[in-house]
């Protein structure tokens, strides 16, 4: 089966909310206990590092990357996630 990358779209998020549960019911993927809405999880997600991979158009994973801080001084550093089914 070929594997794409693409960036993710709205239309993924379904997707990578239930591998998100995935990764939270392990314990073990995030300190996160609940899944954000699409709109706090689009807000707090640099819209410019967002990534889908897909087999038979079907997202078996994503990755993400998250400011770590609003301060000048952390401009650029960013945390990464990238949970796959």
């Amino acid at each position: 089966m070929p594997h794409t990358i693409e960036p993710m779209q709205p239309s993924d998020w379904e997707a990578v909310k239930s591998i998100y549960q995935q990764g939270i019911a392990t314990g073990h993927a995030t300190f996160e206990t609940t899944i954000p809405d699409w709109e706090s999880w689009d807000r707090t997600h640099l819209k410019e590092c967002r990534l889908v991979l897909k087999t038979d158009e079907r997202v078996i994973g994503w990755a993400a990357v998250i400011p770590v801080s609003g301060r000048c001084i952390y401009s650029g550093v960013v945390e990464m996630t990238y949970p796959c089914d």
